[in-house]
């Protein structure tokens, strides 16, 4: 059975089996980690992931020895082939663990609180929907005090609900408070990189990675980091 989601490793194991895969070291782009977070998000699991990858660059030497072919530059090229081997694991109920998507244990409270600390501080300093970020940072705060608490015991899935549903709030009030011209540029650059996997892909995926990338662009604006535990350095 597949082992639950491990939220340090998700992104760590994905880059290195494309990289792997391929033949040579490529940093990802900003689409192929919102390419990562959109299969993070729907609950893909890592091993359909990294089988889907796998299975993509099969084809693809299979292909290539009849062909030739240009070399593959982004994970979106392996998105069809993740979506398939999602529906192989669910279909053998392989996996039904993972797609829970429950945050395990190793979220050290030291380590959360560093992390939400950070993440206030950020807010604090943001020029961009400062009503909103205060509001958070707020939020932020006060649950570090609970989590300093000697009696505190921690319920972090809880939290990371908490976490994505104040994160969807945040990218609401920087897309509101960003300039049109800055919007419209990000999608413009989301659509040009997405071109080639149009085939590739369903016309709701295509949406969704967009509004990733776009919504990573403005956090990277405002220099606010994600809230989400999943984005816990692993020093």
């Amino acid at each position: 059975m597949t082992a639950p989601f491990n939220y340090f490793n998700y992104f760590t194991e994905i880059e290195e089996r494309f990289q792997q895969r391929r033949g040579s070291l490529l940093l990802l782009s900003p689409l192929d980690w919102s390419m990562i977070e959109l299969w993070r998000d729907a609950g893909i699991p890592l091993e359909a992931v990294l089988r889907g990858i796998d299975n993509a660059f099969d084809r693809y030497a299979e292909r290539s020895k009849r062909a030739s072919l240009r070399r593959v530059n982004g994970l979106a090229w392996c998105a069809q082939a993740v979506l398939e081997a999602a529906e192989e694991l669910r279909e053998a109920a392989i996996g039904a663990q993972a797609a829970s998507r429950t945050v395990e244990g190793g979220f050290e409270r030291e380590r959360v609180i560093t992390h939400l600390g950070d993440v206030a501080r950020a807010l604090q300093a943001s020029l961009l929907a400062t009503r909103q970020c205060a509001e958070i940072a707020a939020f932020l705060e006060h649950e570090i005090e609970k989590l300093n608490a000697p009696d505190a015991t921690p319920d972090f899935e809880e939290l990371e609900r908490t976490l994505v549903v104040l994160e969807a709030r945040l990218f609401a009030a920087l897309e509101s408070s960003a300039p049109l011209e800055k919007l419209v540029a990000s999608k413009e650059q989301a659509a040009r990189e997405l071109a080639p996997y149009k085939n590739r892909m369903k016309t709701e995926q295509l949406r969704q990675v967009e509004a990733q990338f776009v919504h990573k662009k403005l956090l990277e604006e405002a220099g606010i980091p994600r809230l989400s535990l999943f984005y816990i350095r692993n020093d």
